[in-house]
C-alpha cells in the first residue's frame, strides 16, 4: 500500500506536467511493481485516471477553458467506442493485452518526440493555437465532413479508453482542435471532461460485465497521490522546459514499453 504513493505522485507528476498521455504508465505500474493482474490493472486505471481528470477538470472550468456542451456530448459519441473496447479487452489473453500496450507505449513515445523535435513551442498548456505545425501529422487529421471526423474520432479515443485503459489525451487533444477547431488551451481543458466520461462508460461496462474485482482502498491511495503529484506537476510545467520534459518522459515510455512487451513475452524475469 505504501508504494502505491510514492507511484501515483511520479505519474500525477507527469500527467501535471506533460498532460495527455501521462496516465499511460499507470497500468503498468499496477501490474509490475503492485502486482495486478492486467486485465484488473485496465480497470484500476479507469477510476484513477477518471478521478484524477475530474478533479484536474476544476481549475481549468474556472479560467473558462472548458467547452461543456460539446464536451459532455464527444463524450457520448465515444460511449460506443468504450463499451466496445471493453468487451474487447476481457476477451483477449492477458499477454496479448500487455504485448498491445506496449505497442501503443512505443507509439504514444514515437508521437511525442515527433512533437517536440517538430513544434517545441507547442508544448505545455499555454500553446499558441495559431502555430500548430505537428497537427497536420496527426493520424485524424482526415479531410472528410466534420460531422463525420467528431464522430470517428470520438468513437477512437473511447475505443482506447475502453480498452487500454488509459485517457487517451495524447490522442484527444489534436483530434478536438482538429475535429471541432478547439483553440489548443481549450482543447486541454475539455480533454478532461471527454476522459471522465469515456472513463465512467468504460468502468460502468466492466463492472456490469463482472470483469475484475477491484482493491479500493489500493486505488483510493494511487488516486490521491496521483493528484497532489498532478498538482505539483502543474506548476513545474510553467518552470521547466517542455520540450525537455516531453523528450525525457518519451524516452522513459520507451524503455517501460520494451521491458512490458519482453515481459508479456517471458523475455525478462
Amino acid at each position: 500500500m505504501l508504494i502505491a504513493i510514492p507511484l501515483g505522485i511520479a505519474i500525477g507528476l507527469s500527467l501535471g506536467a506533460l498532460g495527455g498521455g501521462g496516465s499511460i504508465l499507470t497500468v503498468p505500474a499496477l501490474v509490475y511493481v503492485l502486482g495486478q493482474d492486467p486485465r484488473t490493472a485496465t480497470t484500476s486505471s479507469l477510476v484513477i485516471v477518471g478521478v484524477t481528470s475530474l478533479l484536474a477538470l476544476v481549475p481549468h472550468a474556472r479560467a473558462k477553458r472548458v467547452r461543456f456542451t460539446q464536451g459532455l456530448l464527444f463524450g457520448l459519441l465515444g460511449t460506443a467506442g468504450s463499451v466496445a473496447g471493453s468487451a474487447l479487452s476481457t476477451s483477449v489473453r492477458p499477454t496479448t493485452l500487455l504485448t498491445a500496450f506496449a505497442a501503443l507505449m512505443l507509439l504514444v513515445a514515437a508521437l511525442m518526440i515527433r512533437r517536440a523535435r517538430s513544434a517545441p513551442r507547442e508544448l505545455g498548456h499555454t500553446i499558441d493555437p495559431t502555430v500548430e505545425p505537428m497537427l497536420s501529422l496527426h493520424p485524424f487529421a482526415c479531410a472528410c465532413p466534420r460531422v463525420a471526423k467528431v464522430v470517428v474520432t470520438a468513437t477512437a479515443v473511447g475505443l482506447l479508453t475502453g480498452f487500454f485503459g488509459v485517457g487517451g489525451g495524447f490522442a484527444l487533444v489534436p483530434a478536438l482542435v482538429l475535429a471541432l477547431g478547439f483553440p489548443m488551451p481549450v482543447a486541454v481543458g475539455t480533454s478532461l471532461l471527454v476522459i471522465a466520461v469515456n472513463s465512467a462508460t468504460a468502468l460502468a461496462a466492466r463492472l456490469g460485465s463482472g470483469a475484475a474485482h477491484l482493491d479500493w482502498t489500493l486505488i483510493g491511495v494511487f488516486t490521491a497521490a496521483a493528484v497532489a503529484g498532478s498538482l505539483v506537476g502543474g506548476r513545474l510545467a510553467g518552470r521547466a522546459n517542455p520540450r525537455h520534459l516531453t523528450i525525457a518522459f518519451a524516452t522513459l515510455l520507451v524503455f517501460v514499453a520494451l521491458y512490458t512487451g519482453l515481459r508479456s513475452l517471458g523475455l525478462a524475469g
